[in-house]
Protein backbone atom coordinates (compact mmCIF):
# COMPACT_ATOMS: atom_id res chain seq x y z
CA UNK A 1 0.00 0.00 0.00
CA UNK A 2 1.66 3.22 -1.04
CA UNK A 3 0.42 6.50 0.20
CA UNK A 4 1.64 9.72 -0.71
CA UNK A 5 1.01 12.96 1.61
CA UNK A 6 1.56 16.52 1.53
CA UNK A 7 -0.27 18.34 4.40
CA UNK A 8 -2.80 16.00 5.20
CA UNK A 9 -2.40 15.66 9.32
CA UNK A 10 -5.91 15.39 9.25
CA UNK A 11 -6.54 12.58 7.56
CA UNK A 12 -3.72 10.12 7.57
CA UNK A 13 -4.80 8.50 10.94
CA UNK A 14 -7.76 7.91 9.77
CA UNK A 15 -6.94 6.96 6.78
CA UNK A 16 -4.18 4.32 8.15
CA UNK A 17 -6.89 3.33 10.84
CA UNK A 18 -9.49 2.19 7.92
CA UNK A 19 -7.08 0.21 5.46
CA UNK A 20 -6.67 -2.13 8.45
CA UNK A 21 -10.48 -2.54 9.57
CA UNK A 22 -11.40 -3.72 6.01
CA UNK A 23 -8.86 -5.99 5.28
CA UNK A 24 -8.38 -7.31 9.15
CA UNK A 25 -7.13 -10.77 7.58
CA UNK A 26 -4.47 -10.14 4.91
CA UNK A 27 -0.66 -8.97 5.81
CA UNK A 28 -0.20 -5.66 4.66
CA UNK A 29 3.01 -3.07 4.51
CA UNK A 30 1.43 0.71 4.34
CA UNK A 31 3.90 3.32 3.24
CA UNK A 32 3.63 6.20 3.91
CA UNK A 33 5.77 9.25 1.57
CA UNK A 34 5.85 12.32 3.06
CA UNK A 35 7.25 15.84 1.05
CA UNK A 36 7.93 17.65 4.44
CA UNK A 37 4.69 18.64 5.06
CA UNK A 38 4.99 21.73 6.77
CA UNK A 39 1.70 20.82 8.66
CA UNK A 40 4.06 17.94 10.46
CA UNK A 41 2.29 14.91 8.65
CA UNK A 42 5.02 12.90 9.00
CA UNK A 43 5.30 13.27 12.46
CA UNK A 44 1.81 12.59 13.24
CA UNK A 45 2.35 9.20 11.09
CA UNK A 46 5.36 8.29 13.40
CA UNK A 47 4.00 9.19 16.34
CA UNK A 48 0.88 6.48 15.20
CA UNK A 49 3.26 3.72 14.19
CA UNK A 50 4.81 3.65 17.78
CA UNK A 51 1.28 3.57 18.87
CA UNK A 52 0.14 0.54 17.02
CA UNK A 53 3.40 -1.54 17.91
CA UNK A 54 2.02 -4.75 18.56
CA UNK A 55 -0.65 -4.58 15.66
CA UNK A 56 0.17 -8.10 14.27
CA UNK A 57 0.04 -8.75 10.56
CA UNK A 58 0.03 -4.51 10.04
CA UNK A 59 3.25 -2.76 9.12
CA UNK A 60 3.52 0.76 8.27
CA UNK A 61 6.44 3.15 7.96
CA UNK A 62 7.53 6.69 6.45
CA UNK A 63 9.72 8.20 4.16
CA UNK A 64 10.10 11.47 4.64
CA UNK A 65 11.45 13.46 1.41
CA UNK A 66 13.02 16.97 1.90
CA UNK A 67 11.09 18.52 -0.56
CA UNK A 68 8.00 18.51 -2.49
CA UNK A 69 8.71 16.42 -5.17
CA UNK A 70 5.33 15.69 -6.76
CA UNK A 71 2.82 13.06 -6.45
CA UNK A 72 4.02 10.24 -9.36
CA UNK A 73 7.66 10.18 -8.30
CA UNK A 74 6.99 9.54 -4.51
CA UNK A 75 5.15 7.24 -5.61
CA UNK A 76 8.21 5.50 -7.07
CA UNK A 77 10.16 6.03 -3.99
CA UNK A 78 7.35 3.98 -2.29
CA UNK A 79 7.65 0.85 -4.37
CA UNK A 80 11.43 0.99 -4.05
CA UNK A 81 11.05 0.16 -0.82
CA UNK A 82 7.48 -1.87 -0.78
CA UNK A 83 8.04 -6.20 -1.06
CA UNK A 84 5.14 -7.21 -1.81
CA UNK A 85 3.80 -8.40 -5.36
CA UNK A 86 0.70 -6.45 -5.42
CA UNK A 87 0.98 -2.75 -4.83
CA UNK A 88 -2.29 -0.47 -3.91
CA UNK A 89 -2.19 3.35 -4.66
CA UNK A 90 -4.29 5.55 -3.40
CA UNK A 91 -4.45 9.11 -1.69
CA UNK A 92 -4.48 10.45 1.89
CA UNK A 93 -7.46 12.53 1.67
CA UNK A 94 -9.99 9.84 2.06
CA UNK A 95 -11.18 10.66 -1.16
CA UNK A 96 -10.11 7.09 -1.85
CA UNK A 97 -12.70 4.57 0.16
CA UNK A 98 -10.80 1.71 1.83
CA UNK A 99 -13.65 -0.54 1.98
CA UNK A 100 -12.95 -0.84 -2.05
CA UNK A 101 -9.21 -2.21 -1.64
CA UNK A 102 -10.68 -5.77 -0.85
CA UNK A 103 -12.78 -5.55 -4.00
CA UNK A 104 -9.61 -4.46 -6.06
CA UNK A 105 -7.42 -7.31 -4.62
CA UNK A 106 -10.45 -9.98 -5.41
CA UNK A 107 -10.31 -8.98 -8.80
CA UNK A 108 -6.77 -9.22 -9.35
CA UNK A 109 -6.81 -13.02 -8.09
CA UNK A 110 -10.24 -14.48 -9.83
CA UNK A 111 -9.58 -12.49 -13.55
CA UNK A 112 -5.85 -12.75 -13.50
CA UNK A 113 -5.94 -9.54 -14.47
CA UNK A 114 -2.63 -7.07 -14.25
CA UNK A 115 -4.12 -3.92 -13.47
CA UNK A 116 -7.33 -3.04 -11.31
CA UNK A 117 -8.55 0.69 -11.58
CA UNK A 118 -10.84 2.30 -9.10
CA UNK A 119 -13.13 4.12 -11.80
CA UNK A 120 -15.30 6.99 -11.26
CA UNK A 121 -16.15 6.72 -14.75
CA UNK A 122 -17.91 3.17 -15.47
CA UNK A 123 -21.34 2.13 -14.43
CA UNK A 124 -22.24 2.56 -10.64
CA UNK A 125 -18.87 5.33 -10.43
CA UNK A 126 -19.43 8.65 -9.11
CA UNK A 127 -17.89 11.92 -8.14
CA UNK A 128 -19.15 13.45 -4.94
CA UNK A 129 -18.62 17.58 -4.01
CA UNK A 130 -16.68 18.88 -6.96
CA UNK A 131 -17.60 21.99 -8.85
CA UNK A 132 -18.17 22.08 -12.58
CA UNK A 133 -15.49 23.61 -13.22
CA UNK A 134 -13.47 20.51 -11.44
CA UNK A 135 -15.13 18.10 -13.42
CA UNK A 136 -15.21 19.74 -16.45
CA UNK A 137 -11.28 19.47 -16.59
CA UNK A 138 -11.17 16.38 -15.48
CA UNK A 139 -13.05 15.37 -18.48
CA UNK A 140 -11.04 17.01 -20.65
CA UNK A 141 -8.13 15.36 -19.51
CA UNK A 142 -10.07 11.80 -19.56
CA UNK A 143 -10.49 12.88 -23.26
CA UNK A 144 -7.12 14.04 -24.20
CA UNK A 145 -5.63 10.32 -22.64
CA UNK A 146 -7.72 8.01 -24.35
CA UNK A 147 -7.99 10.12 -28.25
CA UNK A 148 -4.28 11.26 -27.35
CA UNK A 149 -2.55 8.09 -26.35
CA UNK A 150 -4.43 5.15 -26.91
CA UNK A 151 -5.22 4.18 -23.50
CA UNK A 152 -8.58 2.33 -23.37
CA UNK A 153 -9.77 2.33 -19.69
CA UNK A 154 -12.56 4.45 -18.89
CA UNK A 155 -10.96 6.45 -16.06
CA UNK A 156 -7.10 6.97 -16.92
CA UNK A 157 -6.47 9.63 -14.42
CA UNK A 158 -7.60 7.46 -11.25
CA UNK A 159 -5.12 7.79 -8.36
CA UNK A 160 -6.59 4.72 -6.93
CA UNK A 161 -5.52 1.53 -8.67
CA UNK A 162 -3.80 -1.87 -7.68
CA UNK A 163 -1.30 -3.41 -10.01
CA UNK A 164 0.79 -6.93 -10.07
CA UNK A 165 4.86 -5.46 -9.72
CA UNK A 166 5.89 -8.02 -12.28
CA UNK A 167 4.28 -5.93 -14.99
CA UNK A 168 6.59 -2.92 -14.48
CA UNK A 169 10.06 -4.72 -14.39
CA UNK A 170 12.59 -3.18 -16.49
CA UNK A 171 10.24 0.08 -16.78
CA UNK A 172 11.73 3.53 -16.87
CA UNK A 173 9.37 6.01 -15.61
CA UNK A 174 9.38 9.32 -16.07
CA UNK A 175 6.89 10.37 -12.56
CA UNK A 176 5.82 14.04 -13.85
CA UNK A 177 2.86 14.84 -12.32
CA UNK A 178 -0.16 13.65 -10.77
CA UNK A 179 -1.10 11.23 -12.72
CA UNK A 180 0.78 7.90 -12.41
CA UNK A 181 -1.36 5.16 -13.48
CA UNK A 182 -1.53 7.00 -17.12
CA UNK A 183 2.22 6.65 -17.66
CA UNK A 184 1.55 3.01 -16.55
CA UNK A 185 -1.18 2.37 -18.61
CA UNK A 186 1.12 3.76 -21.95
CA UNK A 187 4.16 2.12 -20.74
CA UNK A 188 2.35 -1.56 -20.01
CA UNK A 189 0.26 -1.94 -23.09
CA UNK A 190 -1.14 -4.86 -23.38
CA UNK A 191 -1.58 -5.86 -19.83
CA UNK A 192 -4.75 -6.87 -18.84
CA UNK A 193 -6.75 -3.93 -17.27
CA UNK A 194 -10.01 -4.29 -15.15
CA UNK A 195 -11.95 -1.75 -13.67
CA UNK A 196 -14.27 -1.51 -10.43
CA UNK A 197 -16.73 1.48 -10.00
CA UNK A 198 -16.27 3.77 -6.81
CA UNK A 199 -17.66 7.04 -5.68
CA UNK A 200 -14.68 9.68 -5.17
CA UNK A 201 -15.69 12.25 -2.28
CA UNK A 202 -14.30 15.13 -2.45
CA UNK A 203 -12.00 15.98 0.87
CA UNK A 204 -13.65 17.69 4.15
CA UNK A 205 -10.03 18.57 5.52
CA UNK A 206 -7.27 20.16 3.86
CA UNK A 207 -7.06 21.76 0.41
CA UNK A 208 -6.99 20.09 -2.70
CA UNK A 209 -3.15 20.34 -4.55
CA UNK A 210 -4.49 21.12 -8.42
CA UNK A 211 -3.40 24.53 -9.42
CA UNK A 212 -1.55 25.74 -12.72
CA UNK A 213 1.06 23.76 -12.01
CA UNK A 214 -0.66 20.39 -11.88
CA UNK A 215 -2.04 21.38 -15.06
CA UNK A 216 1.34 22.28 -16.69
CA UNK A 217 3.00 19.05 -15.90
CA UNK A 218 -0.02 17.18 -16.86
CA UNK A 219 0.39 18.72 -20.37
CA UNK A 220 3.76 17.56 -20.34
CA UNK A 221 3.57 14.20 -19.50
CA UNK A 222 1.32 13.29 -22.19
CA UNK A 223 3.78 14.93 -24.61
CA UNK A 224 6.16 12.75 -23.38
CA UNK A 225 4.37 9.78 -23.28
CA UNK A 226 3.27 10.47 -26.75
CA UNK A 227 7.05 10.69 -27.72
CA UNK A 228 7.62 7.25 -25.97
CA UNK A 229 5.01 5.61 -28.04
CA UNK A 230 6.51 7.23 -30.86
CA UNK A 231 9.85 5.72 -29.64
CA UNK A 232 8.55 2.43 -28.84
CA UNK A 233 6.46 1.70 -32.26
CA UNK A 234 8.32 3.53 -35.17
CA UNK A 235 5.76 1.83 -37.42
CA UNK A 236 3.28 3.92 -35.95
CA UNK A 237 -0.11 4.31 -37.49
CA UNK A 238 -2.46 5.42 -35.32
CA UNK A 239 -4.76 8.02 -36.99
CA UNK A 240 -4.18 9.63 -32.95
CA UNK A 241 -0.74 10.34 -32.83
CA UNK A 242 -0.42 11.32 -36.50
CA UNK A 243 -3.31 13.96 -35.56
CA UNK A 244 -1.20 14.62 -32.42
CA UNK A 245 1.81 14.69 -34.35
CA UNK A 246 0.04 17.71 -36.58
CA UNK A 247 -1.26 19.75 -33.13
CA UNK A 248 2.08 19.72 -31.89
CA UNK A 249 4.11 21.33 -34.68
CA UNK A 250 1.07 23.70 -34.92
CA UNK A 251 1.53 24.25 -31.27
CA UNK A 252 5.66 24.98 -31.84
CA UNK A 253 4.90 26.90 -34.88
CA UNK A 254 2.58 29.30 -32.52
CA UNK A 255 4.99 29.52 -29.64
CA UNK A 256 7.80 30.63 -32.15
CA UNK A 257 5.08 33.08 -33.37
CA UNK A 258 5.01 34.98 -29.95
CA UNK A 259 9.14 36.12 -30.58
CA UNK A 260 8.66 36.98 -33.98
CA UNK A 261 5.65 39.44 -32.59
CA UNK A 262 8.00 40.48 -29.46
CA UNK A 263 11.34 41.38 -31.79
CA UNK A 264 9.22 42.56 -34.73
CA UNK A 265 7.50 45.10 -32.46
CA UNK A 266 10.35 46.25 -30.77
CA UNK A 267 12.24 46.82 -33.67
CA UNK A 268 9.54 48.89 -35.35
CA UNK A 269 9.00 50.95 -32.32
CA UNK A 270 13.05 51.68 -31.35
CA UNK A 271 14.48 51.80 -34.82
CA UNK A 272 11.73 53.56 -37.02
CA UNK A 273 11.09 55.58 -33.87
CA UNK A 274 7.08 54.00 -34.84
CA UNK A 275 4.24 54.63 -31.95
CA UNK A 276 4.05 51.77 -30.00
CA UNK A 277 0.51 50.91 -31.45
CA UNK A 278 1.31 50.40 -34.56
CA UNK A 279 4.50 48.73 -34.17
CA UNK A 280 2.70 46.17 -31.91
CA UNK A 281 -0.35 45.84 -35.37
CA UNK A 282 2.78 45.53 -37.74
CA UNK A 283 4.40 42.26 -34.95
CA UNK A 284 1.06 40.89 -34.86
CA UNK A 285 1.09 40.92 -38.52
CA UNK A 286 5.01 39.51 -39.15
CA UNK A 287 3.91 36.54 -36.49
CA UNK A 288 0.89 35.89 -38.26
CA UNK A 289 2.57 35.95 -41.67
CA UNK A 290 5.82 33.38 -40.20
CA UNK A 291 3.19 31.23 -38.42
CA UNK A 292 1.37 30.47 -42.41
CA UNK A 293 4.51 30.07 -43.31
CA UNK A 294 6.16 27.55 -41.18
CA UNK A 295 2.79 25.55 -41.01
CA UNK A 296 2.06 25.67 -44.79
CA UNK A 297 5.61 24.06 -45.38
CA UNK A 298 6.20 21.80 -41.98
CA UNK A 299 2.87 21.46 -40.33
CA UNK A 300 0.62 20.00 -42.77
CA UNK A 301 3.66 19.36 -45.65
CA UNK A 302 1.88 21.89 -48.39
CA UNK A 303 5.20 22.36 -50.80
CA UNK A 304 2.64 24.70 -53.19
CA UNK A 305 3.35 27.82 -53.15
CA UNK A 306 1.60 29.20 -56.38
CA UNK A 307 0.77 33.15 -55.56
CA UNK A 308 -3.61 32.38 -56.29
CA UNK A 309 -3.31 29.66 -53.76
CA UNK A 310 -1.20 31.18 -51.32
CA UNK A 311 -3.04 34.57 -51.12
CA UNK A 312 -6.24 31.99 -50.43
CA UNK A 313 -4.68 30.33 -48.16
CA UNK A 314 -2.93 33.21 -46.01
CA UNK A 315 -6.46 35.07 -46.03
CA UNK A 316 -8.25 32.19 -44.50
CA UNK A 317 -5.10 31.56 -41.82
CA UNK A 318 -5.50 34.90 -41.15
CA UNK A 319 -9.48 34.71 -40.51
CA UNK A 320 -9.16 32.14 -38.08
CA UNK A 321 -6.40 33.61 -36.33
CA UNK A 322 -8.80 36.09 -35.69
CA UNK A 323 -11.40 33.98 -34.83
CA UNK A 324 -8.90 32.15 -32.42
CA UNK A 325 -8.29 35.57 -30.80
CA UNK A 326 -12.14 35.63 -29.96
CA UNK A 327 -12.36 32.62 -28.49
CA UNK A 328 -9.82 33.30 -26.17
CA UNK A 329 -10.88 36.28 -24.79
CA UNK A 330 -14.31 35.48 -24.53
CA UNK A 331 -13.33 31.81 -23.15
CA UNK A 332 -11.10 34.18 -20.32
CA UNK A 333 -14.47 36.43 -19.86
CA UNK A 334 -16.87 33.70 -18.87
CA UNK A 335 -15.07 31.41 -16.92
CA UNK A 336 -13.57 34.00 -14.77
CA UNK A 337 -16.64 36.06 -14.20
CA UNK A 338 -19.07 33.09 -14.59
CA UNK A 339 -17.64 30.68 -13.24
CA UNK A 340 -14.88 32.34 -10.52
CA UNK A 341 -11.77 30.42 -12.00
CA UNK A 342 -8.62 31.98 -10.83
CA UNK A 343 -7.14 33.97 -13.85
CA UNK A 344 -4.46 31.37 -14.34
CA UNK A 345 -6.26 28.40 -14.84
CA UNK A 346 -8.66 30.47 -16.82
CA UNK A 347 -6.13 32.16 -19.19
CA UNK A 348 -4.41 28.24 -19.59
CA UNK A 349 -7.71 26.41 -20.82
CA UNK A 350 -8.49 29.18 -22.88
CA UNK A 351 -5.30 29.78 -24.77
CA UNK A 352 -4.90 26.11 -24.98
CA UNK A 353 -8.92 26.08 -26.65
CA UNK A 354 -8.33 28.87 -29.04
CA UNK A 355 -4.92 27.36 -30.62
CA UNK A 356 -7.10 23.83 -30.73
CA UNK A 357 -9.62 25.27 -32.92
CA UNK A 358 -7.28 27.40 -34.92
CA UNK A 359 -5.53 24.21 -35.72
CA UNK A 360 -9.19 22.92 -36.11
CA UNK A 361 -9.94 25.19 -38.70
CA UNK A 362 -6.75 25.55 -40.34
CA UNK A 363 -6.50 21.61 -40.78
CA UNK A 364 -9.80 21.61 -42.81
CA UNK A 365 -10.55 24.83 -44.11
CA UNK A 366 -6.76 26.25 -44.90
CA UNK A 367 -4.91 23.22 -45.92
CA UNK A 368 -7.89 21.11 -46.81
CA UNK A 369 -6.86 18.11 -44.46
CA UNK A 370 -9.60 15.80 -43.09
CA UNK A 371 -9.58 16.38 -39.28
CA UNK A 372 -9.03 13.37 -38.04
CA UNK A 373 -6.12 11.97 -39.80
Amino acid sequence: MIIPTFNESENICNVLKSIKEHLPKIDLEAIVVDDNSPDGTGKIVEEYIKSMKNMAGYSISIIHRKVKEGLSSAILDGLKSSKGDIVVVMDSDLSHPPQIIPKMLDILKQTQCDIVVASRYVTGGAIHGWPFKRKLMSKVATKIAKKGLGVTANDPMSGFFAFRRKIIDGLKFDAIGYKMLLELLVKTKGVKVEEIPYTFTNRKFGSSKLDTSVIFDYCKSVWKLYRYGRTVRKDERRTSVRFLSKAARFFTVGASGLGVNYLASLLFSSSLDMWYIHATILGIMFSISSNFVLNKYWTFEDRDFTPKRTAIQYGKFVGFSSIGALVQLGMVYYLVDGFSLSYPIALVLAVGTAAFSNFILNKKWTFKEKVWS
